[in-house]
């Protein structure tokens, strides 16, 4: 059930849903406003709420009359993708939806749910992207979704609370990195963001992720779950969690709780991607501007690699309608133009799939994301894009009894590999 990501830091290199109305995939609207149904959770607090209802109002505008998007609104990440994968388990889907690349849902591929765009994406509009992430969502030949936004996820680090506790500098190797944290305790802030809940403890996920990297190396996942290796991670992990080096309700806790502490200023280090810009530089301007980015702590004999993959892809319902077709079409080819992605990015710090430039004016923080990619000496996917859906789950459960001490490391790798049997 793996699924190897190959390495995203050239491409990052050239970036210098409630479910509503189905695809019926049968007859014909011949005449009359086609209404293409939008479900996403690009909505509320998310970065990129704002630019996107701004280009579906445009597009709207633009194509009064012949095609309207209706945007449907979920801002809960987790249950609008839990419920795309039951709708498509159902043998349903949006007109237009967010597709999540993984391993479960890239199954879909094998049925005729999706539209297939591969015709498409190789003519003229598919040299707007970078190759490599057309090729990561092209199986069997067949490209049916389209990739959209990217990501490597850092580390963060608040230089004011580093500085308060007599660290001048991010630490470079793990016992730079036990120094920062027993300085940061001792000065009545605490060393770091984690979370066991949500649908995939995504926070302390991706810092797994990230000591897999170092231990393992660019090939790491090439590694079954019943490899030492694992485990070894896992005793890593669970520092993170011991001796004060987190939040009290870091077991149990969601994305809103890590983030919440790091914009508040009680964390030293938090993970993230690139779309949380947008979120930190509203929500805590004060934090926004003393954060800066770097590789995870060497711990193995691999360092200053990033963790990076395609975020969110783009999709739509099959039909056999010409006119609804071109329809979807046309608003996913507005949707990925570089000048309107471009103006996503800068407002919101998210990174994409297709080329464009930012301005000189683009965000600081935003181009801390192009330095740390461009100085990354590799990149590999995260846990979560390896493993099927039922061990990303299990992962958090799992995370959630070795930080109560109810399970050591050898026990929480075992509840991976049932899940995944």
């Amino acid at each position: 059930m793996k699924r190897v990501v190959s390495t995203l830091v050239l491409a990052i290199f050239l970036i210098v849903p409630v479910i509503g109305v189905f695809a019926s995939g049968t007859g014909e609207e011949s005449t009359g406003e086609i209404m293409l149904t939008f479900p996403t959770f690009w909505v509320g607090q998310d970065s990129k709420s704002g630019p996107i209802a701004s280009l579906i109002e445009q597009f709207n505008n633009e194509n009064a009359g012949e095609i309207r998007v209706v945007l449907e609104p979920n801002p809960d990440t987790d249950g609008y993708r839990d419920k795309i994968n039951a709708q498509l388990a159902s043998g349903r889907a949006p007109d237009i939806f967010v597709f999540n690349p993984d391993p479960t849902t890239f199954q879909y591929y094998e049925s005729d749910l999706l539209l297939d765009l591969t015709d498409e994406l190789a003519g003229s509009w598919g040299d707007d992207f970078v190759r490599s992430y057309i090729d990561e969502s092209t199986i069997n030949g067949q490209t049916k979704t389209v990739p959209f936004e990217v990501g490597i996820t850092p580390i963060w680090y608040n230089m004011d609370i580093l500085s308060a506790a007599g660290v001048s500098d991010v630490p470079a190797s793990w016992d730079d990195f036990e120094a920062m944290a027993a300085a940061v305790k001792a000065s009545g802030k605490v060393p770091g963001s984690q979370m066991t809940g949500g649908s995939n403890a995504w926070t302390s996920m991706l810092w797994y992720s990230h000591i897999m990297g170092s231990l393992g190396g660019p090939d790491v996942w090439d590694r079954p779950l019943t490899d030492p290796l694992y485990v070894e991670g896992a005793e890593y992990l669970l520092q993170l969690y011991s001796d004060g080096n987190t939040t009290r309700d870091a077991v149990g806790g969601d994305a809103g709780v890590s983030g919440g502490h790091f914009m508040a200023g009680n964390t030293a280090s938090f993970i993230n991607g690139p779309w949380y810009i947008g979120r930190i530089r509203g929500d805590a301007p004060q934090v926004h501007a003393v954060t800066k980015l770097a590789a995870a702590p060497q711990i193995g004999d691999y360092s200053g690699h990033q963790i990076g993959f395609l975020l969110s892809n783009l999709a739509a319902g099959n039909t056999d309608d010409p006119r609804r077709r071109a329809a979807v079409v046309k608003f996913l080819q507005f949707l990925t133009e570089p000048e309107n992605v471009k103006m996503i990015s800068e407002q919101a710090g998210s990174l994409f799939a297709i080329k464009y430039e930012l301005s000189g004016e683009a965000d600081p923080l935003q181009q801390e994301f192009v330095r740390v990619a461009s100085e990354s000496t590799f990149a590999i996917g995260h846990f979560q894009s390896q493993y099927p859906i039922e061990v990303v789950r299990e992962f958090g459960q799992a995370l959630g009894a070795m930080a109560l001490g109810e399970a050591t490391p050898e026990e929480f790798v075992e509840m991976l590999i049932e899940a995944n049997e």
